[in-house]
């Protein structure tokens, strides 16, 4: 997995309130997160997401008032594998971005970073530190077909096709067939190690920032959309088709973070 160049190998929930989006995304999902994480720097606590396969889906950060009054807010990043987070971070910030959280060790895990592109959206980048006698285990939080897996990583960027340049050039994703969406433009796909993984568009005018957005699977949106606001989330798009037969729906949970689910229309 260390050498899973490109590979999105892990999702992370940033929020103010890790027991009420436990409650939330639990029943949404069919997670477990856990109840009590381990402590992280800055005094808060790391909780990860099981899914009921019994494997990590991601962990959630529990979001301390100090990192709120210093401008954290609640949402969910991906993390990106790389070889190299130092010489990462470094053409990001080269390119006009800048790191959120400079590169840091943590044994056992391995070093990261949290950046943010040119146009504003934030992620990780990672170099994992493979268990011991598991150094050719890659990460499967990603499926495009699994339930309670991410399925679609999707970027709206104020600029797509610069960002597109970017990051196939720090990433190696290469490009299939963009799908020509009329007055909205292209929708360039983006896939690693020959896997169409998500894609990135032109951010409409409405949106107030770029940033990504990542799909979770749901075995029906329907229901999945009935759950959120049986929850106290809110439905912001949706559920509609999308080519290939899957139906999706843009929502925000409780604590404030978007998030997105893609699953069948029944």
């Amino acid at each position: 997995m260390a050498n899973d160049r490109g590979a999105f190998i892990w999702y992370e929930l940033m929020t103010g309130d890790a027991a009420g989006a436990k409650a939330f995304y639990d029943t949404l999902l069919g997670w477990d997160i856990q109840r009590h994480g381990d402590p992280a720097p800055g005094g808060t606590q790391y909780r990860m997401i099981m899914r009921s396969d019994g494997k990590p889906e991601g962990g959630v950060l529990e979001l301390t008032p100090d990192m709120i009054a210093h401008g954290a807010r609640p949402c969910w990043l991906g993390y990106v594998c790389v070889p190299d987070v130092d010489a990462t971070v470094k053409a990001i910030e080269e390119s006009g971005g800048m790191a959120h959280m400079p590169a840091t060790d943590l044994p056992g895990v391995g070093r990261f970073a949290m950046v943010a592109d040119p146009w504003g959206a934030s992620f990780y980048v990672m170099t994992p530190e493979p268990a011991p006698g598991k150094a050719d285990v890659q990460s499967d939080v990603f499926s495009a077909s699994r339930p309670q897996c991410c399925s679609w990583n999707e970027l709206a960027a104020t600029d797509a096709q610069a960002a597109l340049d970017l990051y196939t050039g720090l990433f190696g994703w290469s490009r299939p067939e963009p799908m020509d969406m009329g007055e909205m433009g292209l929708y360039h796909f983006i896939a690693h190690d020959g896997e169409t993984i998500g894609a990135v568009f032109t951010k409409p005018a409405e949106m107030p920032a770029s940033g990504w957005n990542h799909y979770f699977r749901v075995p029906s949106i329907p229901l999945a959309a009935e759950a959120i606001k049986a929850g106290g989330g809110q439905v912001l798009m949706g559920p509609h088709e999308v080519p290939g037969g899957d139906y999706i729906v843009l929502g925000m949970d409780p604590q404030g973070a978007s998030f997105a689910l893609v699953g069948k229309g029944e």
